[in-house]
């Protein structure tokens, strides 16, 4: 059976932000199990505000929607920007609509990893329940464990390694989770159902993204 494909977004646009630096420790784990790992950071997420009456799309907004198409699995990780993700994550989520009328719409069916890292704990909870709640609009299955890093307590050096075993812990369940469910999702796919469109809330056939 081919390798499952983990796919992590993430980070800000400084290079090498904590959230971009928790997003590869994580996709390590991943690889680590087998699964073959591809990363978007900052830069590679930074596409025109997402307009769905729009058909014409940048090549980052592209190339992101192809690797959408092709994962196995997602992580997410973000910055908790005043008690919520950051507007570069939000608007690659958005993107996902492109996906409604794909063979396997959204997220559907896929794992999904999630990462927030801030410097306080309220604004980290807020963020993290706001993504697990696109993730779920999505179709998406976040998994069991989350990894929250506050940087106040700097989890990480500056070279990316975390200076906490709980951290590292929660970085590389995250990693292993995703990469485990993905290929047990590969032995056991599921057909492809029917579509929904989350975006503007119009049902295309019987829903069950019910919110």
């Amino acid at each position: 059976m081919a390798r499952s494909l983990i796919l992590g977004i993430g980070g800000t646009a400084r290079q090498d932000s904590s959230s971009e630096k928790a997003l590869r420790k994580c996709l390590a784990a991943a690889s680590s199990e087998g699964a073959e790992t591809v990363i978007l950071t900052g830069r590679d997420l930074d596409m025109p505000m997402y307009a769905p009456h729009e058909s014409d799309r940048s090549p980052s907004a592209t190339r992101f929607l192809e690797l959408i198409k092709r994962c196995d699995g997602l992580v997410i990780s973000s910055p908790a920007y005043h008690g919520c993700m950051s507007g570069l994550i939000k608007n690659a989520l958005d993107y996902v609509e492109d996906l409604r009328t794909d063979s396997r719409p959204y997220l559907d069916g896929r794992a999904v990893g999630l990462i927030v890292c801030g410097s306080g704990w309220q604004g980290i909870g807020t963020t993290l329940s706001a993504l697990r709640s696109i993730v779920h609009a999505l179709r998406g299955w976040p998994t069991p464990l989350a990894a929250t890093i506050n940087s106040n307590e700097n989890a990480c050096d500056e070279h990316g390694k975390s200076r906490s075993g709980n951290v590292q812990f929660q970085l590389e369940t995250v990693g292993r989770q995703v990469a485990d469910f993905a290929a047990q999702g590969k032995a056991f796919a599921l057909p492809a159902r029917p579509a929904v469109n989350a975006f503007k809330g119009e049902r295309r056939a019987l829903a069950c993204n019910v919110t």
